[in-house]
């Protein structure tokens, strides 16, 4: 398959047609990856169980877990294949990396359009159906039931920083450089997502996102969340939780149970590791 075909696929996986770069197209194709491609680890289990696998899928598998299977990614494949997709589209936009605990932890997009800069992160497990302005004098606030992410006025380095809150209370948040990186930048990092004491290989994390709601499975409790509140349920044991992933994300169960079965335990996950 060709560079243009494989991108053409992309874009009929996330029900689109393709438009000029422009405000409203990149609103829209962002909304679309959000709700259509789900931030979940399951996939990363698989295929590093299946193959050993210690980096993202190619595109075409990427493309066949989400159109066969209801799959997604973590934020490597999420958002680099999103940057990937705007850049085959014509938008003016680069991959950064972006810090948490350690330097380039994790990817995000940098677009230009319009003489504007915007933020585009659809791997980070939260609600940013829009593209996020970086030429702040304010904070830009998304605000969704108990949580609160703040997207800060850039530095004097440029540096974009992103606090997410949780009951008024800091619970996470990266700093984003915004050197312009490849894939390549990112591989020593993705190696180390899969060492065996890594989060994401030891806990089962996925959410889903619509226009009125986020529902979320960390480990065994499934979140959901409104403007209104939160409700969340919790599961007696592993094959509660294959069913309700089979259930709310349509992930069969043979690649959820074949998954887990290479976890001894389930740790406490936030949003990323």
């Amino acid at each position: 398959m060709s560079s243009s075909d494989v991108f053409d696929r992309y874009m009929a996986v996330l029900g689109l047609e393709e438009s000029p770069p422009g405000s409203r197209a990149l609103s829209a194709l962002v909304r679309a990856h959000l709700t259509r491609v789900p931030f979940e680890n399951i996939s990363k289990l698989f295929l590093h169980r299946k193959t050993g696998a210690t980096t993202i899928p190619m595109l075409d598998d990427y493309l066949d877990g989400i159109s066969r299977f209801n799959l997604g990614g973590t934020c490597y494949a999420n958002n680099v294949y999103l940057f990937q997709l705007m850049r085959n589209l014509g938008y003016d936009v680069r991959l950064c990396g972006a810090h948490m605990s350690k330097p380039n932890v994790h990817a995000v997009s940098v677009v230009r359009l319009n003489g504007r800069e915007y933020l585009v992160d659809v791997g980070y497990g939260a609600p940013f159906s829009s593209p996020m302005p970086r030429d702040l004098d304010e904070d830009f606030i998304v605000n969704f039931g108990r949580d609160r992410y703040v997207l800060r006025p850039q530095d004097g380095a440029g540096r974009s920083a992103m606090d997410h809150y949780r009951d008024n209370t800091r619970v996470h948040g990266y700093v984003v450089e915004p050197t312009s990186r490849s894939l390549g930048d990112f591989e020593e990092v993705i190696r180390g997502s899969y060492r065996r004491e890594a989060t994401f290989m030891n806990a089962v994390a996925l959410a889903r996102f619509y226009r009125d709601r986020v529902v979320r499975i960390r480990n065994l409790s499934i979140i959901e969340s409104t403007s209104e509140g939160e409700t969340e349920t919790r599961l007696e044991d592993r094959d509660a939780l294959i069913d309700a992933v089979r259930r709310i994300f349509g992930i069969p169960g043979a690649i959820v149970r074949f998954a887990l079965d290479g976890l001894d335990r389930l740790v406490e996950v936030q949003d990323l590791e």
